[in-house]
């Protein structure tokens, strides 16, 4: 394997995420002011099975990385700007964790339990409780656009380094 370049595993993961995200958003983002139908319960189921498996996924893509080096960041890369890095994957990673589990426990405050694929029953994390529940989607919102910020930077950041640089950062994540 290529030393400069991540795995194919790691790569299938970062952008299978990232469009199981850019679906995830956008349908939450149109479900939110639906008015209370079957079409709307549908939608938000598949924003929940969206959501659950992003955190699968993440879970596993967690496990891989921990278990498979990445290739060095670019030479001239300085050391602040290396450390930026890893803080902005680090926040990254526990956003991609922390959005689906507080959709998980505002549905769950909300008296609503998820149903994985109308297969799988998950448990419930919190009693049914309205104002959690409202506490609980107002942190999910706001993670969210936290998310949607951070991948701007993230996003940028790469096309900096292909464009401006040129030290060709965009081919680690490439197949």
């Amino acid at each position: 394997m290529n030393q400069e370049k991540y795995g194919t595993t790691a790569i299938t993961l970062h952008w299978l995420v990232a469009l199981l995200i850019v679906i995830a958003f956008s349908v939450g983002h149109y479900m939110a002011d639906l008015d209370l139908s079957p079409w709307k319960l549908k939608v938000f189921a598949w924003h929940k099975w969206v959501g659950v498996t992003i955190f699968g996924l993440v879970c596993f893509r967690i496990f891989w990385r921990a278990t498979h080096a990445a290739p060095p960041l670019p030479r001239g890369m300085g050391e602040l700007m290396k450390k930026l890095s890893g803080l902005a994957h680090f926040a990254i990673y526990l956003l991609m964790l922390a959005i689906p589990l507080t959709g998980w426990l505002h549905s769950s405050a909300a008296g609503v339990t998820v149903v994985y694929f109308n297969v799988l029953t998950l448990p419930d994390l919190v009693g049914k409780d309205k104002a959690l529940s409202h506490l609980f989607k107002e942190i999910h919102e706001s993670l969210n656009w936290a998310l949607l910020g951070l991948v701007i930077l993230h996003v940028a950041a790469a096309l900096k380094h292909q464009f401006v640089d040129r030290d060709n950062l965009l081919n680690r994540m490439r197949w």
